[in-house]
């Protein structure tokens, strides 16, 4: 049976934990030679051994240009060109409205919005035509979510992106959709309260899930390779919800 992506290239950014890592898994899994990205040299390390297939590990900020150009450089020099982008790096954290401050607001929007802008820009020369473009977006764009309207604004800027990108690539044939979890069980959803708390921030979570769980990374990897391959050749501009229904009441 052959594999989904076989002898295809793609790039998972952020792809150290959560769903980034278990999406290249899938990928690598699914016969792509795989590269990803992240800050910290150890996290890079464990991943790479974790997806195994020879991915490749890059220490890379998105939010910086000069390491997106190095990052790009090192896919060229090595295999020349891409096939698949997962645009997932980014993050967030909680502050009401009073509490925002300038530096809470430049962090989460040079990560989401900035990174993602510049990561798909500067891959452009690498992609083939006919390639897929998957964005991370969040159920938050859609919902208000108290405490969260900074990231919450920049996951909506993400689901713009992949309206209008499509538009400007549609010379190319390259496709452009948004994957969006709901409550996925990751270390950055637990991230978000202090460690004693973070059972209970969970089991509040699932109860807003109509099917009464978390996410698990692995199931919203299954959509970003749907995506990612031919299976998806007609689909373009969505928004994929992957979200238990969570966001569908």
């Amino acid at each position: 049976m052959s594999k989904q992506l076989e002898g295809k290239i793609a790039l998972v950014t952020g792809g150290t934990t959560g769903i980034g890592l278990a999406s290249a898994q899938e990928f690598a899994a699914q016969g792509a030679k795989v590269y990803i990205t992240g800050r910290r040299q150890p996290e890079l390390e464990a991943a790479v051994a974790a997806i195994g297939h020879g991915a490749v590990g890059i220490r890379a900020d998105s939010a910086s240009l000069s390491d997106l150009d190095a990052l790009y450089s090192q896919i060229k020099a090595e295999s020349g060109h891409l096939d698949v982008l997962f645009a997932n790096a980014g993050g967030g954290d909680m502050l009401g409205l009073s509490q925002i401050t300038e530096e809470h607001y430049d962090r989460i929007f040079d990560s989401n919005v900035k990174g993602t802008l510049f990561t798909v820009q500067k891959a452009l020369p690498l992609l083939k035509d006919g390639s897929s473009i998957i964005l991370t977006a969040s159920t938050t764009s859609i919902q208000g979510t108290e405490n969260f309207s900074v990231y919450s604004a920049s996951k909506a800027a993400i689901r713009n992106f992949a309206r209008s990108w499509l538009l400007d690539l549609k010379g190319r044939q390259i496709r452009v959709n948004a994957i969006s979890p709901g409550p996925v069980r990751t270390p950055g959803l637990a991230g978000l309260v202090p460690a004693e708390q973070t059972e209970g921030l969970f089991g509040y979570l699932a109860g807003q899930v109509p099917l009464g769980r978390l996410g698990e990374p692995a199931e919203i990897a299954k959509a970003v390779l749907f995506l990612a391959s031919s299976d998806s050749s007609f689909v373009n501009g969505i928004e994929l919800f992957v979200d238990g229904g969570s966001a569908q009441i």
